[in-house]
């Protein structure tokens, strides 16, 4: 995780506008069960990699029944929205929110049965060094499972480099290859990456539509035209790097022995 406030609360309540209460990140609940799919979670112990605003952890216990999830995250506003959800959901002894500075996990190794993450660490630019990190905290047998936003060729495109530009969020993206080889030299097993452009592309598609709509109409009532037109100039230059696969939303998941 990298440090800094990237995402202050003006764009926490526009991206929960296109994905939902808690989610800074798409799919929702439902991409979180894909995610989880072939794993009971049930009573299980997990930490979540750049939890955000709350709504994966909420997902987490409600609707898979983790025993408790600790969610992990650099940022004080998006910290303050999760804390905010799970107090008023009455979960604060399943679901704990620490902020923590960016390198190794503040965990003895084997505490976690699952290390789960969606879509954040994309901000975590030494993808070995994490991956050494999550295989320590990890209990024997225990699993990583995650989702995130890859790269699809070494090189970045300069249509690649525009969308970044307009993001302005510390992407430090990787390929699935670089994924692998940061897994095997951790010493994981069982790894399986399968990609979610097609999936995304069409939920991107969904979401510009969406922008330029309703949604974009209540949401400038609320946070300004302005910064709504903004929103819309970044899916505007995502579309074109998922429609070529160099965006490419991936699974990840990996056991270790």
């Amino acid at each position: 995780m990298s440090g800094g406030d990237h995402y202050p609360a003006r764009l926490i309540a526009m991206l929960e506008t296109l994905w939902g209460e808690g989610f800074l990140s798409p799919g929702g609940p439902a991409e979180v069960a894909r995610i989880l799919e072939g794993h009971d979670i049930a009573g299980k112990s997990l930490l979540d990699i750049g939890c955000g605003a709350g709504g994966i952890d909420l997902a987490l216990v409600r609707a898979h029944g983790a025993g408790y999830v600790c969610g992990l995250d650099v940022e004080d506003p998006v910290l303050a929205r999760a804390r905010a959800l799970v107090a008023r959901d009455g979960l604060a002894g399943r679901i704990g929110c620490l902020k923590a500075a960016p390198g190794p996990l503040p965990f003895p190794p084997g505490t976690f049965d699952v290390v789960f993450s969606k879509d954040s660490i994309v901000h975590i630019p030494d993808k070995t060094a994490l991956m050494a990190e999550v295989f320590r905290v990890l209990k024997p047998g225990g699993w990583f499972l995650a989702s995130d936003w890859l790269i699809g060729t070494d090189a970045i495109s300069p249509a690649m480099a525009e969308y970044i530009a307009a993001e302005g969020l510390d992407f430090g993206m990787a390929t699935p290859a670089h994924y692998r080889a940061a897994m095997v030299a951790a010493g994981f097993a069982d790894l399986t990456i399968r990609s979610r452009n097609a999936w995304y592309l069409q939920e991107a598609r969904a979401e510009l539509a969406r922008l330029q709509g309703e949604t974009g109409r209540m949401a400038a009532a609320r946070l300004g035209q302005a910064f709504v037109d903004h929103n819309i100039a970044i899916w505007q230059r995502m579309i074109p790097v998922l429609e070529t696969g160099e965006h490419c939303p991936t699974h990840l998941a990996a056991r270790k022995p």
